[in-house]
């Protein structure tokens, strides 16, 4: 059940909340439209309710806020908009990272993608898909991990008919299983056929909280749509009667041979036709626009061409037989009907949608009738630090942005290595890293920053985790998935360049330039410290800053504005200097360290008393604490 009390957004500047005071109930087992024209604040309501922007009022989902729910994707389905994620992900990829992120077993993929239908697409890229096949991909993601209740912001936007027709239905089955179902929309008639409940907006203020029949009686206006070769004299007639019976009824003239007539019948029309032998091509109830505040049928009607209206004050009088009119109880009474279906009075290419509201009760009388939703899930995996890691190694493997930046940067990394090594004046340090002193930074270490910013920038960009709460949570699990990831591309992104360089340099020149160094070990954990801190530094600074870009020009800003003020620094006077700090430190622990320990020590001290070094620590030091910053302060919000 979700009830919404005294939804409030923010003013804007001068002008007035886009929703002000809105208060409503959508019941369990029932489906409820949130309906109003665009710009009535449907969007801004739904996104209230889900804490997604800022405003005042409070939103219980089976008497719980969202904040207090522990698992609010297990509680709350929700589409909104577009589906969030990488255009170049598959569909199984992407159900597959949202199934890590919120702890639900990978079979759940294969199951929903069943249900609604994406089972020979499967392997079909997002950035390929229609509209109506993102919003089976985005009702996938919303019933992934099984919710409750679901919330979705125009669902059959844009779909052909027999696609709202299904969407629709698995609405309605979800309702039927007890389910809580509500969803936006702008059309009266999509609102008045498939919803239980209508809860309309205008302006951002509730002006209606109806049943569906209640809706459909007092803010839709029945018609009759009539078609035929004589639709004029027809017109004329039905007026001409109308005025005689003292009925209220207008008759608006259609382009070519259509009529819509309000405040009468299919019968009366019917019988008008067979009594004067007009052939009728097609007559079916229908429903109307939504008038502005219509307390009666035949109110608030606008229309550029009318044949003739008869709109009198008495319109409870009936009208009295004729000689040509069969009475009621006649037995001609059922020939009219007869005979104009023998004419052509519905065609089976254009139904009407008042047709499928009449015939709605006999084609959903029960869940069996329904489309088959997916199984329940019966045994839910317990919270594991090893989810966030999960997710992050789907998320990162599963776009080719990743193996195309390492690529890029091996080639790279081989060619500069072989032209330094021809102009010469290289040491063999950076001839291996492929580091020429005019760069800041190797090609490695910049992509490694780079893939890094992505880890970050790729979620505010495409934001998968963004199904359930529509922003990117800031939890610490993530955060230490995404550099743990980062750390062992990093790694193996430092030692295949090396690799790489070495045997480019060995075809190319000989044996002459491959030796290995004989400070190898400090050299090494230098290189490997260089690498796995830009991509620290980048994964931290787009978390912070919500963007790739900023996460790589964070990656820059270390050679380039940090290591300069740390070299003037170090440059400065100084009384006195940290020369054998690896003797005191020995003798500080009193203990001999075993396997050559102090070696190791000592290529740390001398890695972070590098300038590099130094800069790059305290660049990673300041992003994290402004990361654990702004995620206490989205929390204490």
């Amino acid at each position: 059940m979700i009830q919404a009390i005294g939804l409030t957004s923010n003013p804007r500047k001068e002008l007035p909340p886009a929703v002000d005071d809105v208060s409503f109930e959508a019941r369990p087992g029932r489906v409820t439209a949130l309906l109003g024209v665009p710009g009535a604040g449907k969007t801004t309501t739904l996104r209230l309710m889900l804490e997604l922007q800022r405003g005042r009022g409070i939103t219980y989902f089976r008497g719980r806020p969202l904040h207090r729910i522990a698992h609010p994707s297990r509680e709350v389905g929700v589409l909104l908009s577009e589906v969030p994620g990488h255009p170049a992900r598959t569909i199984r990829g992407q159900l597959g990272m949202v199934c890590a992120a919120v702890g639900v077993p990978i079979r759940r993929v294969d199951e929903v993608i069943e249900v609604v239908g994406l089972v020979s697409l499967r392997d079909e890229r997002l950035g390929t898909l229609s509209r109506g096949m993102d919003r089976r991909l985005g009702l996938a993601c919303a019933l992934l991990s099984d919710p409750h209740t679901l919330v979705l912001d125009d669902p059959a936007g844009g779909l052909s008919v027999t696609e709202g027709r299904w969407l629709h239905g698995i609405l309605r089955a979800h309702a039927a299983h007890g389910g809580t179902v509500l969803f936006s929309t702008d059309d009266p008639k999509e609102a008045a056929r498939t919803a239980d409940r209508v809860i309309t907006l205008e302006g951002g203020r509730l002006v209606a909280d109806q049943e569906a029949e209640d809706f459909a009686r007092t803010r839709l206006r029945p018609r009759v749509a009539v078609r035929s070769p004589h639709a004029a004299r027809l017109g004329a007639l039905l007026a001409k009667e109308a005025r005689a019976a003292q009925r209220s009824v207008e008759v608006v003239r259609e382009d070519g041979n259509r009529l819509s007539v309000y405040g009468s019948t299919c019968a009366d029309i019917g019988e008008t036709a067979f009594r004067h032998g007009i052939l009728v091509h097609r007559l079916a109830d229908e429903t109307g626009d939504m008038g502005p505040r219509a307390t009666l049928p035949a109110e608030g009607l606008a229309s550029a061409t009318v044949v003739t209206s008869a709109l009198l004050a008495s319109a409870s009088a009936t009208s009295t037989p004729t000689d040509d009119a069969p009475t009621d109880d006649a037995p001609a009474t059922d020939e009219p009907a007869t005979a104009v279906a023998a004419t052509g009075a519905h065609t089976p290419d254009e139904p009407g949608p008042a047709t499928e509201a009449r015939t709605r009760p006999a084609a959903l009388p029960g869940a069996r009738d329904l489309p088959q939703l997916p199984p329940p899930i019966a045994v839910r995996q317990a919270p594991s630090p090893l989810r966030p890691l999960r997710y992050e190694l789907r998320r990162a493997t599963g776009v080719g942005t990743g193996y195309l930046t390492a690529i890029t940067v091996l080639v790279t990394s081989a060619l500069l290595s072989v032209l330094l090594a021809r102009i010469g004046h290289t040491p063999q340090p950076r001839l291996l890293a492929a580091w020429p002193r005019e760069c800041p930074l190797p090609p490695a270490a910049l992509g490694a920053g780079l893939l890094g910013a992505l880890a970050f920038g790729e979620e505010f960009r495409h934001p998968a985790l963004a199904t359930d709460r529509g922003t990117v949570p800031r939890r610490l699990g993530l955060l230490a998935a995404k550099l743990l990831v980062a750390s062992v591309t990093a790694l193996a992104l430092a030692v295949l360049t090396v690799g790489c360089d070495l045997e480019m340099l060995y075809l190319v020149y000989g044996r002459e330039l491959v030796g290995v160094p004989a400070d190898w070990l400090p050299l090494s954990a230098s290189w490997i410290g260089l690498t796995v801190g830009c991509a620290w530094a980048g994964v931290l600074a787009a978390g912070i800053f919500r963007s790739t870009t900023a996460g790589l020009a964070a990656v820059l800003a270390v050679p380039v504005v940090v290591v300069p003020l740390v070299q003037k620094t170090l440059a400065g006077p100084s009384v006195r200097k940290a020369a054998g700090f690896s003797e005191r430190l020995r003798e500080l622990l009193l203990m001999q360290w075993p396997f050559g320990g102090a070696r190791y020590i000592a290529a740390g001290a001398r890695l972070v008393a590098q300038p590099v070094g130094g800069a790059l620590m305290l660049s990673l030091t300041a992003l994290l604490c402004a990361y654990l910053l702004t995620t206490l302060r989205s929390r204490v919000r």
